[in-house]
């Protein structure tokens, strides 16, 4: 079969004196019959072409399904007298969410059952689900496309009785007053899908004429959130960019009151919110680049309803000049969050690339140090706070989880320090034992010099120095930290001898603020350069061997998949990217583009020229060039809200066009009823991780 062939119509795209070519930007016309085949055309060459994995691809299916527990629930967690959980049945694809009044001993009550909504759709999820306070009524989102815009929905459980009224174009979250009757919700801009209202409804009123809105973000750099504080007595509007924050709180017992502004937004002030007890709680970088916790007393006045509002410039007011230190900075110390309780604060803190759970009691009874870490006895893991509504507890739900040990949740009860399993992630396959695997981390020295950790996980019986494939796994941007967890699915590449492998590079969070910095604008080369050390400490230190070494990244992972096959195409057996974001300057200028305004401080504005030259330098779709490139399987979703599908549809026509090795596999795989993260199903989202791993595995030799 030929591969497919995109018909070459001339574009020219013009700025700063510079003129690139684009002869596949036609493909961004979604609605265009000619576009939708191609497309197909892709599908069908790589079906044809990888027929042969197809028992591979069943055998990996069946035996990744088989290791997940058919019926499986959530641990239950206790919220204004109810224990909420949700559970999955045999051979269902969607979760039932479900509730007991006081006890979990009580019947069970059916809130909703996803599997009835989602029928006869090819897609369907359920965004953010909320209880007005008098527990009657549930507010839901549902999205039938995956383009992330949610219809906001409410159901009455006491009857049962879904209400006719529909909230279209919404981020699928909303917030109840303390009425019972009136919620607030964010507004999405449907094209460009930045969250930008914050609208105000009442239940059985007409959403379309009579909801009002409060605020809008009219800044496209920033987006708008709305939510409640763990006391439940605070309504907050939250407006967000890459580099600052800002609040506005409102009393929840007085809905149509005026929001207080908390602090004004500044730029490269980043900081959070919460309120408990009687005090505001902030995590803020102010004069503190791993930021540090500060708190305020929450004023009389403004828990008042009948007095809701305080002038912006009322002294004792919310300010940061009025807040007062709790946890200092710590240069080596990345404080990621807080879980707040009466007699105890849970930080969530990250240390030389590891998660760390600090607990800091606020007197000394008991005999209880005033301040320690929670001891999990690994080397290398990742370890979060779970769901903790009451503020009045002292046991703690926490995660815990690592390359070898299945996702665990635990109470942790503070005072004592004893752990209760709750429920550690079922691995139904009667040879699986987390002893048989080796978790190592590994570090690469960077162009730079820099050192760069690697987790590594592999099976300990299958280990041949220096021969075995490996699979390095990055992210690197948006200080988003790839952390080491476990996945039983994995297990499917290393009972087959392959190691895995996560480059923690910059432009993650691993290693503090400054890590991020140090891989985002002017500096992002280092993501790339750091990913590409660490491939080659990899063979270096004898864990894999040329041609033995894939890659793979998703989004702007992706990106990085598409820089690192530019720049080091010899390094790579084989290059799997999914939902790649290729083809930046293009996108990076065009502002109808979703998601594009509120992109510019992690990857600049390329209307500046300094800033359009780096990308332009680095831009995978730009730097394609006439040499021998890897084998690849990109993948993408033609209802992508993410990273729009054209961009890996257009970079691999231009990879068909200019490489010179043109009998080397490059396959295009669009879902063609999806978006960003793929099916929506509890098992149907394996089939494209069967059909990666074939791919794989076949680059490598093996067979089944």
């Amino acid at each position: 079969m030929k591969q497919p062939k995109a018909r070459k119509q001339l574009h020219i795209l013009e700025a700063h004196n510079d003129r690139r070519v684009d002869n596949y930007f036609w493909l961004n016309q979604r609605e265009d019959p000619s576009v939708i085949r191609h497309l197909e055309a892709e599908n069908a060459y790589r079906e044809a072409k990888t027929a042969h994995t197809k028992p591979l691809q069943n055998k990996l299916f069946d035996e990744i399904v088989a290791r997940i527990a058919q019926m499986d629930m959530s641990v239950p967690f206790r919220f204004n007298g109810y224990f909420y959980t949700s559970r999955f049945e045999e051979g269902q694809e969607y979760p039932i969410f479900s509730r007991r009044k006081g006890a979990l001993e009580t019947a069970e009550e059916i809130m909703l059952n996803v599997n009835e909504l989602a029928q006869g759709f090819a897609y369907f999820t359920v965004g953010g689900r909320s209880v007005s306070p008098d527990n009657q009524w549930l507010a839901f989102g549902t999205d039938t496309v995956s383009r992330r815009l949610y219809v906001l929905q409410f159901k009455n459980l006491e009857t049962g009785e879904i209400l006719p009224e529909r909230i279209e174009n919404t981020s699928g979250s909303a917030v109840w007053a303390a009425d019972n009757k009136t919620i607030f919700y964010t507004l999405k801009d449907a094209d460009t899908l930045r969250s930008c209202r914050i609208m105000r409804h009442v239940l059985g009123t007409n959403s379309t004429t009579d909801d009002v809105c409060i605020f809008e973000e009219t800044d496209e750099t920033f987006g708008t959130t709305v939510y409640k504080t763990k006391s439940q007595q605070f309504i907050v509007i939250g407006s967000f960019s890459t580099v600052s924050n800002e609040y506005r709180i409102l009393s929840a017992d007085n809905p149509t009151g005026e929001f207080q502004l908390f602090e004004p937004r500044a730029r490269h002030h980043e900081h959070a919110i919460d309120h408990a007890g009687d005090t505001f709680y902030i995590v803020t970088n102010w004069q503190a680049k791993n930021f540090r916790l500060m708190k305020i007393a929450a004023k009389s006045e403004i828990l008042k309803s009948s007095n809701p509002k305080i002038s912006d410039n009322t002294e004792g007011s919310f300010r940061k000049e009025n807040w007062s230190e709790v946890v200092p900075h710590r240069a080596d110390v990345l404080l990621e969050g807080i879980e707040v309780f009466k007699d105890f604060m849970v930080l969530s803190e990250r240390q030389n690339g590891l998660t760390q759970i600090r607990v800091i009691k606020n007197d000394g009874t008991n005999g209880v140090k005033n301040d320690y870490y929670v001891d999990f006895g690994e080397e290398v893991f990742m370890a979060y706070t779970g769901i903790n509504p009451d503020f009045e507890n002292d046991t703690l739900r926490l995660g815990f989880t690592s390359l070898t040990t299945p996702n665990s949740v635990f109470d942790y009860k503070m005072n004592n320090r004893t752990f209760t399993l709750l429920k550690q992630e079922a691995v139904l396959d009667p040879t699986f034992d987390p002893k048989n695997y080796v978790s190592k981390r590994l570090f690469a020295t960077a162009a730079d010099g820099v050192k760069i950790p690697i987790s590594i996980v592999f099976r300990k019986n299958l280990f041949k120095k220096r021969q075995n494939p490996a699979l390095l796994y990055g992210y690197g941007s948006y200080g988003h930290s790839m952390d080491p967890t476990f996945s039983s699915a994995r297990l499917s590449l290393l009972d087959r001898g392959f190691v895995y492998a996560i480059a923690h590079i910059r432009g993650g969070q691993e290693l503090g603020r400054q890590w991020y910095e140090e891989g985002k604008l002017l500096k992002k080369q280092n993501t790339f350069s750091d990913f590409i050390a660490c491939g080659e400490a990899l063979i270096t230190e004898g864990y894999s061997a040329r041609r033995r070494l894939t890659a793979m990244g998703g989004s702007a992972g992706g990106l990085l998949m598409g820089a690192v096959v530019n720049q080091r195409p010899d390094l790579w057996r084989g290059i799997i990217a999914a939902v790649p974001f290729v083809d930046v300057v293009t996108t990076m200028l065009d502002e109808t583009i979703p998601l594009t305004t509120g992109e510019f401080d992690e990857w600049g504005n390329p209307k500046d020229a300094t800033y359009y030259e780096y990308m332009k330098s680095y831009s995978p779709y730009d730097q394609v060039s006439a040499q021998a490139y890897p084998p690849m399987l990109v993948t993408t979703g033609l209802h992508d809200s993410q990273v729009q599908y054209f961009e890996p549809a257009k970079w691999v026509a231009k990879l068909r066009e200019l490489r010179t090795n043109r009998r080397t596999p490059l396959y295009l795989f669009c879902n063609m009823t999806t978006g960003h993260g793929g099916a929506s199903g509890r098992f149907e989202r394996y089939r494209e991780v069967a059909m990666e791993y074939a791919f794989l595995l076949d680059l490598v030799g093996i067979k089944d």
